[in-house]
């Protein structure tokens, strides 16, 4: 483990990071375990391409980041591992399904999720198979993990289209324990605190379990079916839904504190959450920033097409996809544009940011990498 890695590990048990990531790290859906889309590096000042990577297939997940290297998966059903550096393939593994989801990257393995109903663990390093678990239903949201709270050990935590969410040992792939819920789960739970996690579903309840055995705690009706992720800050939670509404919750409470409603259109995009604002992505084609205490409009930022990719905060910036093609960077503060890159093509994923660089792609089926040069690499 590098001297960074340990850093962090001593300042996440502290509570210390504020659900931000290392700079060097971005290694899970939105990422870390809160989900909270705001990376430890500032964004380029100018959309330099480092490289690209093309499937043949639409990429519509995120891509992960960690060790200096890249895991994503396509529409084909094949997860890969490429170099940071270059965009070298180092290693592929096919599943029976498409891949929605972004790879989380933990202690060695790669756990990812498909629509042939199966979670994957692979070897990190060779992308050699340790373990696949079955559901009922197909997989699109992404994995999160959190201690075990009794013993030493990893749990997975995954919701499924069988209207369950999945508590798997890391180890092992056996599951500890799974809780029904009324329709798809799509989205990825957050972790609340050391006790609980936090996720909504397709029958319009967001639900708090009990981490150590699954148990319902708390439903909140949220009025719509939830596609996306809620981002955890503090003991709050914040989350769009299809019934055209951003929602701040107190999970613990079962009550929701603010509600922002602007046009009659969805959210799909999940939050990026810092300590003043809320900001998320609209089918309405624009980009909302919230005053995180009240809910109240900073400012709004439009492009040409729905925003389904889920934005990132990178320092005073904010990077995100658009159905229009475009990736944007989009000033933190003000909500004005520093710069727009036409990739030409449907950006739904998100960005992943680390090492100085964005990873985000397309539905052209390619993979993009933006940012500096990293030293050492060609």
């Amino acid at each position: 483990m590098t001297r960074a890695a340990v850093w962090l590990a001593i300042l996440v048990s502290l509570g210390l990071t504020g659900g931000a990531v290392s700079g060097a790290d971005w290694p899970m859906h939105r990422g870390g375990p809160q989900l909270q889309g705001v990376a430890e590096m500032p964004a380029p000042l100018k959309p330099e391409l480092a490289w690209s990577f093309a499937t043949g297939k639409p990429i519509k997940g995120s891509a992960a980041i960690a060790g200096n290297r890249v895991y994503f998966g396509d529409e084909a059903g094949v997860l890969r591992a490429l170099d940071l550096g270059n965009g070298r393939e180092l290693w592929s593994f096919k599943t029976e399904g498409p891949i929605e989801a972004t790879p989380l990257v933990q202690d060695g393995a790669v756990y990812v999720g498909s629509a042939d109903e199966h979670l994957y663990a692979l070897e990190a390093a060779s992308g050699a198979l340790r373990w696949k678990y079955k559901t009922a239903g197909k997989i699109l949201g992404s994995a999160n993990f959190a201690q075990n709270p009794g013993a030493p050990g990893v749990w997975i935590l995954v919701g499924s289209y069988d209207a369950s969410m999945h508590c798997v040992d890391a180890a092992t792939g056996k599951a500890v324990w799974t809780r029904a819920t009324d329709n798809y789960i799509n989205g990825t739970p957050a972790i609340l605190g050391t006790d609980a996690i936090v996720f909504g579903g397709c029958d319009s309840v967001i639900r708090v379990l009990r981490l150590a055995d699954g148990e319902e705690l708390r439903q909140i009706d949220s009025e719509a079916y939830v596609a996306s992720s809620i981002a955890v800050r503090g003991d709050r939670g914040y989350v769009g839904n299809y019934g055209n509404q951003v929602l701040a919750l107190d999970p613990r409470a079962g009550s929701i504190e603010w509600k922002y409603r602007d046009r009659n259109f969805p959210y799909y995009s999940s939050a990026a959450v810092t300590e003043e604002f809320v900001i998320i992505g609209g089918r309405d084609k624009r980009l909302h920033c919230l005053e995180r205490a009240t809910g109240a409009v900073s400012w709004v930022f439009q492009t040409r097409k729905p925003v389904d990719s889920s934005p990132v905060v990178c320092g005073d910036a904010v990077i995100v996809g658009s159905e229009d093609g475009r990736l944007y960077c989009v000033g933190l503060n003000d909500g004005k544009e520093r710069w727009a890159y036409d990739i030409g093509s449907p950006v739904t994923s998100s960005p992943a940011a680390a090492e100085g660089r964005l990873v985000v792609g397309a539905e052209d089926g390619t993979l993009y990498c933006f940012g500096r040069a990293i030293p050492g690499q060609p």
